[in-house]
C-alpha cells in the first residue's frame, strides 16, 4: 500500500448539503490523504464560503494536514486534478418541486413515475446533462487522466449517456444506496461479517447474495422481515415504503435494495388513497418531505460555518459515514483493492439481459487498475423484463430526445409514464413545464 501525498480532488458542486455533511468527514478521516489538495468549486459563493470554512476547521480539529482551496471557476478547480467528484444539481431543488406541483395538477403521482414525480424528472435532467457535458469536456481538455466520479442524479441515464459519448474518459457513478451491506445494520448483524451482492440498474437493484460469517443469511432476513412487518402494520405511515419492499420480496424472493422506497416503484401500490393507506404510504407527504429535507440539509452547515465557537466535530462526529466515494478514491490512489457496488457500463455483459451499452449497478473491483466490473448471474427473467420496461426504455427515449432536441420524443417519454391517461394530458403537462420563464433554454432545445 502506498500513502497518498499529493493527490488533488476537485469537488464540483461543493456547496451541496450532501458534500458538506458526508464527504468532508470522510476526506478528513482518511490518513492517506495527508498532504493532498481538496479543491472546492461551486457557483454559489455563500455556500462555497461556508463549506470551505467548515472543511478547514474540521481538518484542524481531527489533526490532518490538507490543502483546501475554493473557487467559483470550474476550470481552475480542474487544473492538475486526479479525481473529480460531481455532486452538483443545476438549478436547485426548487425547480424540481415547482415541476412536481405542476405534475400533480395534471394528474401525475408518485409510484413508478421515474421521469416526472421523482428526482430524475426530465426538466431537471436536461440541465444536468448540459452540466455533465461541460464538466467532462473540461476534464478531457484540462486533466484527461483524472477519474470522473458521477455523484449527482440521474445516475442511470448519465452513466449510460457519458460512457457512450466519452469513450476516453474514466467514468464511474455512485449512489448512496449502492452498498448492499446496509441491511446488516438494520437487522442487527455485524456489517464487517457480511458479504453481499446486489445486481440491477440504478434505483432498481436486488440483493442476490447475502452471507453472514460465511453462512447464507437469507433465513435471518426472512425472520427479521416477519417480525418487522408485524411492527410496521401498527404504524400510520412509513416514509421508507418498507411494506412495499417486503411485498416485493415475497413475490420475487429477492430483497430490493433501492434507497428510494416510497415514491419509486411500482406504481400499483399508489393507485388510490385506500391502496396507499393499506401500504402505509402517503405520496403527498413524500413529495413535501423530499423538498423540505433538501432545502434544510444545508442549514446546519451554514449555522456551524457562521459560528466559530461551535466545534465542528460536535455537530458532525469524527466517524466515517460509510459512503463509498472517498474509500473508492483511496483504493485507486493508494492501490488498495476493494469491492464496491458502483454504476458502470454493461460492456462486459455483467448483467445478462441488459444492453451492453447501458448502465448497470454491480459489484466492481477497485484498485490502481481502475474500476473493473465483476460478472454476475444476473436476475430472474421477470425482473429483467421490468428493468427493460421501466428503466431502459424510458431512458433511451429521453436520451434520444435530448440528443436530437425533439419535443415530440419528450412527449413520448411522458406518454410512457404510468399516470398518463391520454396524449392530451401529456401534452398539456409538457407545455406547462416548458412555458415556465426560466426554461427558455429548454424550450429552444426541444424544438
Amino acid at each position: 500500500m502506498n500513502d497518498v501525498v499529493d493527490v488533488k480532488i476537485s469537488i464540483i458542486g461543493a456547496g451541496s448539503g450532501a458534500f458538506a455533511r458526508i464527504l468532508t468527514r470522510d476526506i478528513c478521516l482518511t490518513p492517506n490523504f495527508k498532504g493532498s489538495t481538496i479543491s472546492l468549486m461551486d457557483i454559489n459563493k455563500e455556500r462555497l464560503d461556508a463549506v470551505y470554512s467548515v472543511c478547514k476547521r474540521y481538518a484542524d480539529e481531527v489533526g490532518i494536514k490538507l490543502r483546501f482551496e475554493k473557487t467559483l471557476d470550474r476550470k481552475e478547480s480542474l487544473k492538475d486534478a486526479d479525481f473529480v467528484i460531481n455532486s452538483a444539481l443545476a438549478g436547485g431543488h426548487h425547480i424540481l418541486g415547482e415541476g412536481w406541483s405542476i405534475a400533480l395538477k395534471h394528474g401525475y403521482s408518485f409510484g413508478g413515475s421515474f421521469h416526472i414525480m421523482h428526482d430524475e424528472a426530465f426538466w431537471v435532467n436536461f440541465y444536468q446533462y448540459r452540466l455533465f457535458d461541460a464538466v467532462i469536456a473540461d476534464i478531457l481538455d484540462i486533466c484527461p487522466d483524472a477519474w470522473y466520479i458521477q455523484d449527482a442524479n440521474p445516475i442511470l441515464a448519465s452513466i449510460t449517456y457519458e460512457t457512450r459519448r466519452y469513450g476516453k474518459a474514466k467514468i464511474v457513478g455512485l449512489c448512496s444506496g449502492s452498498d448492499p451491506t446496509r441491511i446488516a445494520t438494520r437487522i442487527g448483524l455485524e456489517r464487517e461479517q457480511v458479504t453481499a451482492q446486489a445486481v440491477g440498474v440504478n434505483h432498481f437493484v436486488w440483493l442476490t447474495h447475502f452471507y453472514y460469517k460465511g453462512e447464507d443469511a437469507y433465513p435471518i432476513l426472512d425472520e427479521w422481515i416477519r417480525k418487522r412487518e408485524a411492527e410496521l402494520k401498527e404504524k400510520e405511515y412509513m416514509p421508507s415504503g418498507q411494506l412495499i419492499i417486503f411485498d416485493l420480496y415475497r413475490k420475487y424472493h429477492l430483497y430490493w435494495t433501492c434507497c428510494q422506497g416510497d415514491g419509486c416503484w411500482p406504481w400499483w401500490y399508489y393507485v388510490k388513497p385506500t391502496t396507499e393507506k393499506r401500504w402505509k404510504l402517503d405520496s403527498k407527504a413524500r413529495a413535501n418531505g423530499f423538498i423540505s429535507r433538501a432545502s434544510k440539509q444545508f442549514d446546519e452547515v451554514l449555522k456551524v460555518a457562521n459560528d466559530p465557537s461551535i466545534k465542528v466535530t460536535s455537530v458532525f462526529p469524527p466517524q466515517k459515514t460509510g459512503y463509498i466515494a472517498i474509500p473508492l478514491v483511496e483504493s485507486i490512489a493508494c492501490d488498495i483493492p476493494r469491492v464496491f457496488h458502483t454504476n458502470i457500463q454493461n460492456k462486459g455483459n455483467f448483467v445478462p439481459g441488459i444492453p451492453q451499452d447501458f448502465e448497470v449497478e454491480i459489484p466492481t473491483l477497485v484498485s490502481k487498475r481502475g474500476v473493473q466490473g465483476i460478472q454476475t448471474d444476473g436476475l430472474p427473467k421477470p425482473l429483467i423484463a421490468f428493468i427493460l420496461r421501466e428503466r431502459v426504455a424510458p431512458v433511451e427515449i429521453e436520451l434520444e430526445a435530448y440528443q436530437i432536441g425533439s419535443k415530440e420524443l419528450l412527449l413520448q417519454l411522458i406518454m410512457m409514464d404510468p399516470w398518463t391517461r391520454s396524449e392530451e394530458q401529456a401534452r398539456k403537462f409538457l407545455d406547462a413545464i416548458l412555458s415556465l420563464p426560466h426554461h427558455e433554454e429548454m424550450r429552444r432545445h426541444y424544438r
